[in-house]
């Protein structure tokens, strides 16, 4: 299992976690000659080795150009890179003594010289170790802005999901997905439990819906009702991954039992793919799930919509966004526009409190049809962004559990000279009310959790209290 193994849910959790919108008008070049970073003009070449000067690229890109990179304080993202540095020289069994942390002024140029130095002393001396030590120390830079979506993708991470519409992983969903247990964990509620299974080492070892699994690698992925790091385990990334050990029981038998998954590729099946799918329900209902707000996703749900409305009259329409990572924010406001002209959707803003309003394209043609939108806490960033607008301005109605909470804002990708991306956002996003979504998410109008009982018997009650809702 992952969170994305298709290029179409893949798109959905890079862009939960960088999703892009218009640049905003301000300098993008760096404080110290040559290290500008640039926005990319297509694909980035092939890759590089990351080196010091790298790090000082990213490190005064961020200060020129990340929402708060006026304000914030640049000692506090050198300290988190020097803590990366010395624990990978203790795992590695290596020890520098000029391994010490320089003394920092605040004075940004001044200390990353200081860095710098620092820095250069120590990876003369373990010179087999510099590419790792460059990679920890960048990662756990940009870590330090605690952004859900700041972003360097380096090396397996950069591509993880060009398998040719295979995916990776260890076969089945849970209940907890991977950007909730990386970006927002203390959102997680227990029990974790198995809601599909998609194939490879989890169908072959006889998982299913429901099953509940109580350890992971011999740890519990809650204690005291709270997520644990264990539950990252679930999401490997390719190739490093290890075979991780799950401790199962299946309340329908009873029967307790442990399996050792091996991640790998597997197949997926062909509606697994599709961005967008739609079916008619009760004759009179338009069922469409939307996995990511990819390019012309919103057109797609309005076409899906009026090929199932022609010849009949339907009662309303059922937007699924559970498990929808994101995308882009312009497809967002495209879908909202159909349910409502003249409103503000959300607003982007600076550090200093000036916001730009995002308002619906009311050029798309209105549905005039009831809107009931499943949710869960797989639904975030884009995903947020059209729910809390649907919340606020009363456009429907919010089925299920609380969003992700993973909407910071949207961000904007910089090109490095190693040919990685760097991204983050200028921005900090606003609901249409200027409530704070980030790291909170949006509650629905109507609680309907998916129970072990109901994944096990197939059951969906959100869905089905949907479908209670526009009947009535």
């Amino acid at each position: 299992m992952t969170a994305v193994r298709t290029a179409a849910a893949g798109l959905a959790l890079l862009l939960a976690t960088a999703c892009t919108a218009p640049a905003p008008p301000r300098a993008q070049a760096s404080a110290a000659a040559g290290t500008v970073c640039s926005r990319p003009q297509g694909p980035p070449g092939v890759e590089t080795a990351t080196t010091v000067d790298v790090i000082e690229q990213a490190y005064f890109c961020i200060l020129g150009n990340y929402y708060s990179g006026a304000t914030l304080d640049a000692r506090a993202l050198l300290t988190a890179g020097f803590v990366a540095l010395t624990q990978e020289l203790n795992r590695e069994g290596r020890e520098v003594p000029e391994a010490t942390m320089p003394a920092l002024t605040g004075d940004r140029k001044a200390d990353w010289s200081a860095f710098e130095t620092t820095y250069r002393k120590i990876t003369d001396q373990v010179p087999d170790l510099r590419d790792a030590l460059a990679v920890v120390t960048l990662r756990a830079i940009v870590a330090a802005l605690d952004d859900n979506h700041a972003r360097w993708t380096h090396g397996v991470e950069r591509h993880p999901d060009h398998y040719d519409g295979d995916g990776y992983g260890l076969g089945f969903e849970a209940n907890v997905n991977g950007a909730q247990a990386d970006a927002n964990p203390g959102t997680a509620v227990g029990p974790l439990f198995v809601t599909t299974v998609q194939g490879g080492a989890a169908r072959a070892a006889g998982l299913r819906p429901g099953d509940i699994i109580e350890s992971i690698n011999g740890s519990a992925p809650f204690i005291d009702a709270r997520a644990t790091p264990a539950i990252a385990a679930l999401y490997p990334r390719y190739p490093q991954a290890r075979p991780v050990r799950l401790r199962l029981l299946r309340q329908s038998t009873g029967r307790r039992w442990t399996v050792t998954l091996k991640p790998g590729l597997f197949q997926r099946d062909l509606a697994g793919l599709q961005v967008v799918r739609s079916k008619l329900l009760d004759d009179d209902v338009a069922y469409v799930r939307m996995t990511g707000f990819a390019p012309d996703s919103a057109d797609r749900v309005l076409k899906a919509v009026s090929r199932l409305r022609t010849g009949r009259t339907l009662s309303g329409v059922v937007l699924d966004l559970r498990g929808n990572g994101g995308g882009s924010p312009v497809e967002a406001i495209r879908l909202l526009s159909a349910f409502g002209h003249g409103k503000v959707t959300a607003h982007q803003c600076a550090v200093d409190g000036t916001c730009e309003t995002m308002r619906t394209d009311d050029t798309v043609e209105l549905l005039g049809l009831p809107l009931v939108v499943l949710t869960d806490r797989g639904c975030a960033s884009a995903c947020e962004h059209f729910s809390s607008a649907v919340k606020d301005l009363r456009l429907g109605r919010l089925v299920g559990t609380r969003t992700a909470g993973v909407i910071s804002g949207p961000a904007q990708p910089y090109l490095l000279a190693d040919n990685t991306l760097l991204s983050f956002p200028a921005r900090h996003h606003l609901g249409p009310d200027r409530e704070v979504i980030d790291r909170i998410g949006v509650p629905p109008d109507h609680h309907v959790p998916l129970t072990p009982a109901d994944a096990a018997a197939g059951r969906d009650p959100a869905l089905a209290k949907a479908l209670a809702l526009l009947h009535a």
